[in-house]
């Protein structure tokens, strides 16, 4: 499974995905500054899932239709960037066969994954 993640998602998180064995594209580390439009193009092209905190990507998917391979949203209030990392490692290896194509949400107890645009 590919990612690229948008650069509003912290180091750890990228760190501990590349640890763990994914492929992941760093928007702050390659392409810092481009528009939201262009980050989820990115993935589409990369056949990638997109990794964000900014809730905005969900306008673009659900209000403008823009194609993805699949978004998750982290809203992790209260956790340090460590915890976020584990948390979202685990949310991949445990729903890894339902992300792709999905809009996810990964709040700190529960999971909300809807398929479709």
């Amino acid at each position: 499974m590919r990612f690229v993640s948008d650069e509003s998602v912290d180091a750890p998180i990228v760190q501990k995905l590349r640890e763990d064995g994914y492929e992941i594209f760093s928007i702050a580390e390659q392409s810092h500054g481009i528009s939201d439009e262009q980050v989820l193009a990115i993935a589409h092209e990369k056949d990638a899932l997109l990794i964000t905190q900014d809730k905005d990507f969900g306008e673009l998917v659900y209000r403008l239709g823009k194609a993805h391979h699949g978004v998750m949203l982290l809203r992790l209030v209260g956790l340090n960037p460590s915890a976020k990392a584990d948390l979202c490692l685990t949310v991949v290896n445990q729903h890894k066969h339902e992300l792709p194509g999905a809009f996810t949400v990964v709040y700190k107890d529960f999971v909300k994954i809807r398929k479709g645009q």
